[in-house]
């Protein structure tokens, strides 16, 4: 009965943000500023690539439309509850909220993990097979792979939900940080969570460094058939591409390892704060930026989008 009293947490309380006291208010416009900008960055990349038979189509695209839906999901799984924190500065999330804003998290970011390496493999092939292009990576093996990555977020988040709903909390209800992720409640706990780090940490190597490696293969890879370019032009073009692209994975892998692998380590609250703000706010931020914007055929499916809009709008005008 001792037991089952302990484990019976009805709230948790974010203290994250609590030491920065009146600056929290400017820390919500911070973040405020960030969503949009990344709810509008994704969505509007999402929208034309569905709306665009051509982009959708293509593999490269399709897992880009993916990872602008993971971004969305992801990021709206924290943000809007960080912000109403910051707002109303009352920093209480319940048990069940608490875990399924944990369970929402985990399953997109390890999805997400996956679906950047397989943009990393379809690169791959498409600079260093490309006459098998279509063929290796056809539509069908395209959906396939997707449904796995998703699948894999899903697995993954169902047992580090499942194991943490089984812990019990019977000191302290104040939560390091500002949303429910699975290190800072582990740090809470009463119970024996040795078996809850062993699985964070394993599932750290499956769906972090597994794929950061096979990611960094892919580019060297690719990186040597540029090297063999006789255009001084392509070959700038090509190491343009990939420094943002290593850029993207080196914030989401290198800050998101960090995290979930430090349970072995030691480090602070506070760095854990800013390691997780670059892989949870920053990085979906940047995305749209880094693979689709910079992109010759997005940049045309969006003025071709905006010039139908105008048309409409002068059609709208003229009735």
């Amino acid at each position: 009965m001792e037991i089952r009293n302990q484990s019976q947490v009805t709230e948790f309380t974010f203290m994250g943000f609590s030491s920065l006291g009146q600056n929290q208010g400017f820390l919500f416009w911070v973040l405020l500023i960030i969503y949009v900008t990344t709810m509008s960055g994704n969505l509007m990349i999402f929208s034309i690539i569905c709306i665009d038979f051509h982009l959708h189509e293509m593999p490269m695209y399709f897992f880009l439309a993916n990872l602008s839906f993971l971004d969305i999901c992801y990021t709206s799984a924290i943000m809007p509850k960080t912000l109403a924190n910051l707002w109303a500065q009352i920093n209480i999330i319940s048990h069940d909220g608490c875990l399924g804003q944990m369970f929402l998290f985990i399953l997109c970011t390890a999805a997400e993990s996956l679906i950047l390496t397989l943009m990393a493999y379809d690169r791959y092939v498409a600079v260093c097979h490309p006459l098998h292009y279509t063929t290796i990576l056809s539509h069908r093996v395209c959906i396939l792979i997707a449904i796995s990555s998703w699948a894999g977020g899903i697995l993954s988040s169902l047992l580090h939900t499942t194991m943490t709903a089984r812990l019990s909390f019977c000191g302290s209800h104040e939560i390091q940080h500002y949303f429910c992720d699975v290190p800072a409640l582990l740090h809470l706990s009463c119970s024996d969570t040795y078996t809850n780090n062993v699985m964070l940490f394993v599932f750290s190597m499956l769906l972090g460094l597994g794929p950061c490696v096979c990611i960094i293969a892919s580019y060297a890879r690719i990186f040597s058939t540029v090297m063999k370019i006789q255009s001084s032009l392509g070959r700038s073009k090509a190491f343009s591409t990939f420094s943002s692209h290593l850029t993207v994975v080196i914030l989401f892998y290198g800050t998101g390892l960090f995290i979930y692998v430090h349970p072995f380590l030691s480090s602070s609250h506070s760095t854990d704060m800013v390691a997780s703000l670059f892989y949870s706010t920053i990085t979906p931020m940047i995305n749209p930026m880094i693979y689709c914007f910079r992109n010759k055929e997005v940049k045309e499916a969006l003025s071709k989008a905006m010039q139908k809009r105008h048309l409409f709008r002068a059609a709208c005008v003229c009735v």
